[in-house]
């Protein structure tokens, strides 16, 4: 049943007064296009530190991003009070393309993806010779991240006065992967800075490792101390008091060479975001090896070409355990 005619006046129809007095709800958004560009530095429970031009700047994300969250690395578009002056917040209207994305999961059964930074061209995974012992497996799951993210892999191998390199650059050295190995008289003395500069020079480069491998030790000294306590200083903006370590942090290396960002330390590295079929991408020195597999060869299966191909000794058999008890853990999160 109509409940007007068909010709009806506006002034025939009644509508609901607005009890808050304010202008109705509207579909269409601002363009913002007198937005400004920055980068975020490093993001605290909703407010988020970024470089406009040469000013720090304290943002929040627009109500009109929904769920979409910006993180490190991330390239934004800001409106509203640019000056970065105490008590100032400016909105972030738009995150702008990634070109790339690093991600984990807290475990390999946990298919929520955390994503660590973006944008960035290189993953230094940071490993200690001794104090804490090397993790060879949780390299392996880095360099899958890294493969899978499309970043350049760099493994940094310190405390090399307490124990040799030898043994890591057995299972890494013939991958074609840089490194550099320091110590810990080097970081205090800064010999070792130069090393690793090479490697950083006009990059951004996320630094990750396991707690007390001494990740922030090494950036620390790559990261003239002016600017470290300038970041620092704005980060206590927020009122909360939070030490930098504890979240993502992006550093400029001196002379606009780069950028550098310290990550927390990891306790794991879960890869259920990560397609099994290209797993096999991190090891590099076994790919050739897949070439007598049978089709749609899973790698852990008794037809596998592989173990002729370790047995006859073209690499190392534990570099093949490991690449092994990663699919046979993402096999089992894809069953379950």
């Amino acid at each position: 049943m109509r409940r007007y005619g068909k010709h009806t006046d506006e002034d025939d129809i009644r509508s609901r007064p607005n009890r808050k007095g304010n202008r109705p709800r509207t579909h269409t958004r601002p363009k913002h296009e007198d937005a400004v560009e920055g980068m975020v530095l490093t993001v605290d429970r909703g407010r988020l530190t970024c470089l406009v031009d040469d000013r720090i700047v304290l943002a929040m994300k627009a109500r009109e991003l929904g769920r979409k969250a910006a993180v490190v690395g991330d390239r934004v578009s800001i409106v509203g009070d640019l000056t970065g002056k105490k008590d100032t917040l400016a909105r972030i209207v738009r995150i702008e393309d990634r070109k790339s994305v690093l991600r984990r999961t807290a475990d390999d059964d946990d298919p929520y993806e955390r994503v660590i930074v973006a944008n960035a061209d290189q993953l230094a995974i940071v490993t200690a010779l001794a104090d804490p012992e090397p993790r060879p497996r949780l390299i392996d799951r880095c360099l899958v991240a890294a493969f899978d993210a499309g970043l350049e892999p760099l493994l940094v191998m310190t405390k090399s006065d307490l124990a040799s390199p030898d043994k890591l650059l057995e299972l890494y050295g013939h991958l074609d992967i840089p490194y550099v190995v320091t110590s810990r008289a080097e970081l205090e003395s800064g010999d070792a800075v130069g090393r690793v500069r090479e490697q950083l020079d006009g990059r951004i480069t996320a630094f990750v490792g396991h707690s007390g491998v001494g990740k922030t030790t090494l950036v620390n000294s790559l990261v003239p101390e002016e600017r470290r306590r300038l970041t620092g200083h704005v980060n206590a903006v927020t009122g909360r008091g939070r030490h930098t370590t504890t979240s993502a942090l992006a550093l400029p290396l001196a002379g606009d060479a780069g950028w550098v960002i310290d990550t927390p330390g990891l306790r794991s590295f879960g890869l259920h975001h990560v397609d099994p079929s290209r797993v096999i991408l991190a090891f590099p020195d076994l790919v050739p090896g897949t070439e007598g597999c049978p089709r749609a060869c899973s790698h852990d299966e008794p037809d596998c070409a592989l173990d002729q191909w370790v047995a006859e000794g073209h690499a190392d058999p534990a570099r093949l355990y490991s690449l092994r008890r990663l699919l046979s853990t993402r096999e089992r999160t894809e069953g379950d």
